[in-house]
């Protein structure tokens, strides 16, 4: 039977475990994939407590096989699919988890992964680069605006820096210490995070900040909602919609598109994005990346590499 890392009820780490599991079978418009790679996000370990992204409803089924973004190979296809055929390699959002060998992928929801680019790569797409996309357009800025992305430093932060910067924006940075080197090597002019940071943003950004990316939430988004002259162009990724909606900023709407992979994907290929995994581990691990990523601890990205060589 093939494997998978899962959690077994709502609670922490005590609730994940590998265990065997059932092949799924696809339904109509889904294929299904022998993953080779899965990205490792906050969501992933938030949602092992319980949480639920705005608008998700349905009850969870325990175990629940962790994991929301993945790249691998089709091995089956359901009913009504069109575009895809067993051998294709694709990327795309998990309908059922990721951290697995093999996982269900909704067509809408999956693009053709480029020859150039990796399985590990692409793995990091479909969640992280794809709310940075998201979120950065959204905003709508201009070139030459100041953009302030809070959190920088992670998979979603990383990102964005460099979305930004390829729209021709100025990026200030807001990341701990020792993502200093990572975010100006990105083209970002770094601000360290904790007490105070708001008051180096300001000198950092003399002339002011356009618009705020949050990825953080709590007290950092009511601290970021003082930056912009016009709180329109606040936006979160990383609170609720009614904590940032009392601000007068807004959630990043997320399109879900398969066109959005292609656009970042394609940003990959041309080098104007680079995902930064900075750490992978084996399935046999997943508790480990994940970890790392609960913990705050990750730079850029981790992915969780699975089945054949990547």
């Amino acid at each position: 039977m093939p494997k998978a890392y899962v959690f077994t009820r709502y609670g922490g780490p005590e609730t994940e475990a590998l265990l065997d599991v059932d092949r799924p079978r696809p339904g109509p418009g889904q294929v299904l994939v022998a993953v080779r790679a899965a990205g490792v996000n906050p969501v992933d370990w938030k949602q092992r407590t319980g949480y639920r992204r705005p608008g998700e409803s349905g009850e969870r089924v325990f175990p629940v096989v962790l994991g929301n973004e993945v790249a691998g190979v089709v091995v089956e296809t359901g009913a009504d699919v069109t575009g895809f055929a067993p051998g294709d390699e694709v990327f795309g959002n998990a309908v059922a988890g990721g951290y697995a060998e093999y996982a269900l992928l909704a067509t809408g929801l999956t693009a053709a992964k480029p020859a150039a680019l990796s399985f590990r790569d692409a793995a990091t797409l479909p969640v992280a680069a794809a709310t940075a996309y998201d979120g950065v357009h959204q905003l709508g800025l201009p070139a030459g605006a100041t953009l302030l992305v809070t959190g920088a430093g992670g998979g979603v932060g990383v990102a964005a820096v460099q979305i930004a910067r390829a729209l021709g924006l100025r990026v200030v940075g807001v990341a701990s210490e020792g993502k200093k080197e990572l975010l100006e090597s990105l083209g970002a002019v770094h601000v360290t995070s904790g007490a105070g940071w708001t008051e180096r943003a300001r000198l950092a950004a003399p002339d002011g900040v356009d618009g705020v990316y949050d990825l953080v939430g709590g007290e950092v988004l009511h601290e970021a909602a003082a930056l912009p002259a016009d709180r329109v162009r606040l936006i979160t990724a990383g609170a609720p919609p009614e904590e940032v909606e009392r601000l007068g900023g807004a959630r990043v709407t997320r399109a879900r598109t398969a066109e959005v992979l292609r656009a970042v994907a394609d940003l990959v290929v041309r080098g104007a994005l680079d995902p930064h995994v900075t750490r992978t581990y084996p399935l046999e691990q997943a508790g480990l990346a994940l970890r790392e990523v609960e913990d705050g601890h990750a730079r850029g990205k981790v992915v969780i590499e699975i089945g054949t060589a990547i």
